[in-house]
């Protein structure tokens, strides 16, 4: 079943959130209509490479035009519509930039791939309830509430200044009709009368005046009153929830629902000024004594321009943290002289404001970096697929400054990836006579000058978004707080899935925290520290726990994916629990673990059953990446012999734990069909027998017998065939004997 199938399986909940990742920029009716074409493709690879990227942007154009051609035979109107209009949105998006597109799809695909994961879990972690919690989706209905009542508010108050301006006019005039008579003339009856209705007028001009004033000071504590509480809250929850969403957790939505709230309040407020110059207009033609205008205009107009200062500062936010292209699931580890991609956006979008604020970024107040590239650019509404005002960078680069000395500060392998930056943006808004001046940073950024470096870069960028929602505590290692453990080992799960496409269920869990604690805890409420987490050693072992697990993500990445995805590898399961899980079971029942004493290593356990009824266990030398670039693992798990005391090869892994036929679970998996036996005439060079590599192992039933003092070379049943034809089976055995863990 494709990816694209599962995912459309999903509980509403969770395809709610799928629907946010899904927009102009990569359309889903493209996803779901080239789900297995789009699944098929490396677009990981592609977003780090133009030329192939400029490749598969090509084909996805012609997979569309493919789609347009059967779309027309069928006369779906709409969808030839449709897709005519995201053929010219793609082609015009990406022609200049490939590796974008490449960027977004695999995104989307990954995301897909957590979701998933997260809805096969029993259980949600800590910190994902606390990200869906009721009281925070019923304050930002209550927000989206007020902020519509106070527009409607301002709009009515409008109306209320337009009846106060045509009431001013008519006395205007009238007053000034009497005014032009005679003097003679004002003496009369009929005229004592209508001097009598202008103080009336008079009367009511105050009264509206008054009235209109209190309306407006209403409208400004309601937005006051917003602006200080909810709102605010829901910024901080907002990013908040973009920090999880960069360590691995669910994608954080709702900012086009805050940008509306900021925008809408921003026009209530721009509308009020409005009403207050007018007021002022109005009195410039006619004041009284006891005039309400003079002694309370000003003082709403300082509180309008100091609600509309704090809103502007606040809406000037990130909106995808700084993060290389070559690393999407590493965001905020830099690496010098690599470019890396930051977007900001304005959450006031107004017309009157595109292409007219510049946005200069700048790294740290220590002078020991600088910023390379591009690093002033203007915001606009264009780039963006819904149309935010926002400003992306794509082409910075940190570069660390030369000491005083002449010799680079901390470059090199002794960088340290505990040292938190900020990378800083700056603007100014000039609008209506306003002068504003943004500032906004990102969250803290590790630089690191190697690759090498990137694993513990990262390991601090967890633990810091995990422990604080400060988003500029720089100083946070110099004493690193403790993480709650059941938080820390949910986060754990969100790495594998949100990088291996698949999280670890409660058992793996409980196998990390015991890793960690060196026993068996309740893990709900301990707490763990970061030296334990990252710094310190695990007992016996010259590797820290951190360095293995990243070890075990990028052997799953690189060799054993598929398998992984499909639940087939245990992985995280103590010597002594498989044990337990085998014993019961059929003989040649087997399952695979990572090593816990080889950094990126896989090995596989089958039980067995002497002669005389015992139970034995067989565990292989572990597999590390070397070994699986040459040899994919599938095939290994086919094709792996032993030779028993007899000689004669055999395969013993027959079913995955629990039951599940060896053939059945990783058959789609194997890279070909076992070959049959070979002559030296058959294929190949001439004279020469066609190899295929399989891993074979001797089982020594002396356990005093010496091991192979190397590891073995991989032999394929051919060869094998060919060689018992020529060799004796003592010189074979010599040959093929490895080293084999048993019972």
């Amino acid at each position: 079943m494709s990816q694209w199938s599962q995912v459309q399986q999903l509980e509403i909940k969770f395809l709610e959130q799928v629907d946010q990742f899904y927009d102009d920029n990569f359309p889903m009716e493209i996803r779901h209509l080239l789900a297995q074409w789009i699944e098929s493709q490396d677009w990981e690879a592609a977003s780090n490479n133009e030329a192939m990227a400029t490749i598969l942007l090509q084909n996805l154009l012609i997979q569309v035009d493919e789609q347009l051609d059967r779309v027309s035979q069928e006369k779906n109107l709409l969808l030839i519509h449709n897709l005519k209009r995201i053929r010219k949105l793609l082609q015009g998006k990406y022609h200049g930039n490939p590796m974008h597109i490449a960027v977004i799809i695999s995104n989307c695909l990954r995301e897909e791939r957590r979701i998933l994961a997260a809805a096969s879990m029993p259980v949600q972690g800590p910190l994902e309830k606390s990200l869906q919690n009721s009281v925070v989706s019923e304050r930002q209905r209550n927000v989206e509430h007020k902020v519509s009542a106070i527009k409607n508010s301002a709009q009515m108050t409008d109306q209320d200044v337009k009846y106060l301006e045509d009431l001013q006019e008519e006395f205007d005039f009238r007053y000034k009709t009497i005014q032009s008579l005679e003097q003679s003339d004002k003496n009369s009856a009929l005229i004592k009368q209508e001097m009598l209705a202008l103080q009336a007028m008079l009367n009511t001009l105050d009264y509206k005046r008054k009235e209109v004033l209190s309306k407006i000071g209403r409208v400004i504590h309601e937005i006051d009153m917003l602006m200080s509480n909810m709102l605010t809250e829901e910024l901080i929850d907002w990013k908040r929830r973009q920090q999880i969403a960069c360590i691995g957790g669910p994608l954080h939505g709702g900012l086009d629902q805050l940008q509306n709230c900021f925008t809408l309040l921003a026009e209530s407020l721009f509308q009020v000024r409005r009403q207050l110059e007018k007021l002022d207009e109005l009195l410039t033609r006619l004041t009284y004594d006891g005039d309400p205008i003079p002694v309370q205009r000003p003082q709403l107009l300082e509180k309008v321009n100091f609600l509309l200062y704090n809103l502007f500062r606040n809406s000037f936010v990130v909106e995808r943290q700084p993060c290389m292209p070559t690393h999407p699931q590493r965001p905020m580890v830099l690496k010098t002289l690599i470019q890396f991609t930051v977007k900001l956006r304005l959450l006031i979008k107004l017309p009157e404001l595109n292409y007219q604020i510049r946005v200069k970024a700048t790294i740290d107040n220590n002078r020991r970096f600088v910023l390379c590239g591009t690093h002033v650019k203007a915001m606009n509404m264009d780039e963006s697929a819904n149309g935010s005002l926002s400003v992306e960078f794509r082409h910075l680069q940190p570069k660390e400054m030369k000491s005083s000395a002449g010799s680079k500060g901390n470059e090199g392998p002794h960088m340290v990836t505990e040292e938190l930056h900020s990378i800083s943006f700056e603007t100014q808004v000039c609008l209506y006579g306003l002068t504003i001046n943004l500032e906004t940073s990102s969250l803290p950024v590790v630089m690191i000058s190697n690759v090498s470096q990137l694993p513990n870069a990262w390991a601090s960028i967890i633990w810091y978004n995990l422990s604080t929602n400060d988003p500029q505590n720089l100083s946070f290692f110099n004493n690193p707080p403790t993480a709650t453990l059941s938080q820390l080992l949910e986060v754990l799960s969100w790495q594998f899935s949100s990088y291996v496409g698949r999280g670890l269920n409660s058992e793996q869990l409980n196998m990390l925290a015991e890793k960690l604690m060196g026993q068996q805890v309740s893990y709900n409420d301990y707490q763990l520290s970061w030296a334990k987490f990252c710094k310190e050693h695990l007992p016996g072992k010259s590797f820290t726990f951190w360095v293995w697990l990243e070890a075990i993500l990028d052997l799953i990445k690189k060799h054993v994916l598929p398998l992984w995805i499909d639940g087939y590898v245990m992985g995280f399961v103590s010597k002594e629990k498989e044990r337990i899980l085998l014993k019961d079971k059929t003989p040649g029942t087997f399952l695979l673990r990572f090593s816990e004493s080889n950094l990126g290593g896989i090995t596989f356990t089958w039980v067995d059953q002497l002669e005389n009824g015992e139970v034995t266990f067989h565990s292989v030398e572990p597999y590390n990446k070397g070994r699986l670039a040459a040899l994919p693992f599938a095939d290994i798990l086919r094709d792996y012999k032993v030779i028993m005391a007899d000689n004669v090869p055999e395969n013993p892994l027959k079913y995955l734990y629990p039951d599940i036929p060896k053939d059945k679970a990783f058959g789609k998996h194997y890279s070909c069909q076992p070959n049959e036996v070979s002559k030296p005439s058959d294929g190949g060079v001439k004279g020469y027998v066609p190899s295929v590599f399989i891993p074979v192992s001797k089982i020594l039933n002396d356990s005093t017998d010496p091991h192979s003092p190397s590891d073995l070379l991989p032999m394929s049943p051919s060869v094998y065939a060919v060689l018992r034809e020529h060799l004796s089976p003592t010189v074979i055995e010599t040959a093929v004997c490895c080293k084999l863990c048993h019972s």
